[in-house]
């Protein structure tokens, strides 16, 4: 199988590497960072390169791309810890354009090719924690719609976004279930209160009391795996960037660190524990390449790739960004050093969407009598 990139993949690899190098320093995000988390300017400059339509379909002025096209951006965009939510407009985006009605799609989709409206997904509960399936919020219908009543919670950017996608139950001829809603934030009944996130982003608890929605699609439950999976798809991508720029963060501080009059590179030791930071990238890597070519497939099996990319992302993540803070020493911890915010956003996105052990329950429970070695 081949698996090196097209040139069209390159050149847009290439375009927002270059971008994360000259617009979005480090220094640029700890700005953002102190200012709350998000910045509307950064995010309008992705969507100026395009990637905001990245998924939008071009009937829509978006540029009608896939998966892998996707990954080739979430990993340049992970290499500079971006912290605008790209991937909740991928998900947003690719929901829409499959399951929501012509009209809805011809009033949302171009907003979102062209950046102008940002819409993320607002599904988290208390009692939810990583089951897609449980979910409190109603939905009763209304003279010219629907109204939602919902609390939801750690929705990226909630106070910042547009709009949300929220599912919500209904009750209806076939019995009661989960259907899925876009609930603008200037609505009545609307509530948001923003907070900082630990790796420097920026989250809401969104509240909604009879809120007006728009009926996206009655099989919720679907939509809402298609979007978790885009999500988490995204994710391993951003892993592998993050991943990506720590180990190359360590390498760069074990060369010009010096003990005993020698640069530490040279302690056969720590070169060792680089090679198994490496390893552990490229396994995660290749997971992350799995799970993209995986969401083509029925929504079991790609579901079901996604939580084994994950259950490998999650064992890279904490072992690569362990492993580079303890070869920094104590500077490793320091905000000033970029490597502490790397290991803060790989600590972050390995409990996102469901952490480690849930996935690792998710592949044992999907374990078939014939799988093993003696198979």
């Amino acid at each position: 199988m081949d698996f090196d990139f097209s040139d069209d993949q390159a050149q847009l690899a290439d375009a927002v590497s270059r971008w994360v190098d000259k617009a979005y320093t480090f220094e640029r995000r700890r700005a953002t960072t102190a200012a709350g988390g998000f910045d509307r300017a950064a995010y309008n400059e992705l969507a100026e390169l395009g990637l905001t339509g990245l998924t939008v379909p071009e009937a829509h002025g978006g540029l009608g791309m896939g998966p892998v096209d996707s990954m080739v951006v979430m990993q340049a965009l992970g290499q500079g810890l971006v912290l605008e939510p790209l991937a909740q407009t991928l998900a947003a985006s690719t929901v829409l354009a499959h399951t929501a009605p012509d009209d809805v799609q011809a009033q949302w989709l171009p907003r979102i090719a062209s950046g102008e409206a940002l819409v993320v997904l607002a599904h988290q509960e208390r009692k939810a924690r990583y089951q897609l399936g449980i979910c409190e919020a109603k939905a009763a219908p209304a003279l010219d719609g629907w109204t939602v009543s919902a609390i939801k919670h750690m929705v990226p950017v909630g106070d910042q976004a547009d709009a949300w996608l929220v599912p919500a139950r209904i009750a209806d001829a076939s019995g009661d279930r989960m259907a899925l809603f876009l609930v603008e934030r200037t609505a009545p009944g609307v509530m948001a209160t923003g907070h900082a996130t630990q790796d420097g982003g920026r989250a809401a608890n969104v509240t909604l009391t009879d809120a007006p929605a728009t009926l996206v699609t009655r099989n919720g439950l679907a939509a809402l795996e298609l979007a978790a999976d885009v999500s988490l798809a995204a994710l391993c991508a951003e892993a592998v960037g993050v991943m990506d720029k720590t180990v190359a963060l360590t390498v760069e501080y074990m060369n010009t660190r010096k003990q005993f009059g020698v640069v530490i590179a040279s302690f056969q030791a720590l070169r060792h524990r680089v090679a198994d930071m490496k390893m552990q990238l490229e396994l995660a890597r290749s997971m992350s390449y799995y799970a993209t070519l995986k969401m083509g497939a029925p929504a079991a099996e790609r579901s079901l790739a996604l939580s084994r990319a994950k259950v490998q992302l999650g064992h890279s993540m904490r072992f690569v960004g362990q492993q580079a803070v303890q070869l920094h020493g104590g500077m490793g911890v320091t905000d000033e050093m970029l490597v502490s915010h790397c290991f803060k956003r790989l600590t972050q996105m390995e409990m996102t969407l469901g952490d480690t052990l849930h996935h690792l329950g998710v592949v044992s429970d999907n374990m078939q009598e014939t799988a093993g070695v003696f198979a």
